[in-house]
């Protein structure tokens, strides 16, 4: 079954750290651009973090850089990210994604065309 499951989320006091994890059976991925996106309620999904199959190179939108870290770990077969100094407005379901970035003859450094997403987890910065 080609899917991807996330792990790692939870309540956290702000100033607290979790780590998502996303990981990926029945495909390599390795070969895909991956995205952490996000959704809080009445908010449209926002792509919060992403990286690149061979050079790795990353993404963040900037309300989380300096806090954020994503990283793969390909004979895992996984993603993460890592979340430090967690604010209240980072609440929200966080869904991972993996796709291409290739679109209207650019590459992307976030997936554009995504063929696999996550169910979701939910992270809650609250005290």
């Amino acid at each position: 079954q080609l899917q991807l499951v996330e792990s790692g989320g939870g309540l956290v006091q702000p100033g607290g750290s979790l780590r998502l994890s996303c990981a990926a059976s029945g495909f390599t991925l390795a070969t895909s651009t991956v995205g952490w996106f996000r959704q809080a309620p009445m908010t449209e999904r926002e792509a919060v973090s992403c990286i690149t199959p061979s050079d790795g190179v990353t993404y963040y939108i900037d309300s989380v850089k300096g806090r954020f870290t994503i990283s793969r770990d390909n004979d895992l077969n996984m993603v993460y990210l890592q979340m430090n100094n967690l604010k209240p407005e980072d609440t929200g379901v966080y869904y991972c994604a993996a796709g291409t970035a290739y679109a209207d003859g650019y590459y992307y450094t976030c997936p554009q065309t995504i063929n696999y997403w996550g169910q979701g987890a939910q992270v809650t910065v609250s005290s």
